[in-house]
């Protein structure tokens, strides 16, 4: 299964995989899943961390380095995911989290997330 981390699980699996509930760990930690990231995630990672988030230390170079490195692919962001935004219905604000969920159904990808919001889109997104 394709399965595509929001970016808070990016973080954890990354770094605080104890923040990471048995779910999404056996999900991550599971040979047969392709595990992906956004490059919305690494541009979100980059805008917050530049604010001086506490919750976005992380350099985001190292991030993308380390993902590939681990096997993770990279989904870019198309013209066709920013139209598929029009079609969500006004669960959440956020605009990142708005992009994966329309990367995640255009694509047919199952998008994990930690994010209650998030979670209510439905087909497509697994609250772990």
């Amino acid at each position: 299964m394709r399965l595509l981390l929001d970016t808070h699980l990016l973080l954890w699996a990354a770094g605080q995989p104890e923040k990471l509930s048995l779910t999404a760990t056996q999900l991550i930690n599971n040979p047969d899943n392709i595990l992906m990231f956004s490059a919305a995630s690494i541009w979100e990672i980059t805008i917050k961390r530049s604010l001086g988030r506490d919750d976005f230390k992380v350099e985001p170079r190292q991030l993308r380095r380390g993902l590939v490195e681990n096997g993770y692919q990279e989904l870019m962001i198309s013209s066709a995911h920013a139209l598929a935004i029009e079609q969500l219905p006004p669960i959440h604000k956020d605009p990142f989290d708005r992009l994966l969920v329309a990367q995640a159904q255009a694509e047919g990808i199952v998008l994990l997330t930690a994010d209650s919001l998030v979670g209510q889109y439905g087909e497509m997104v697994q609250l772990v």
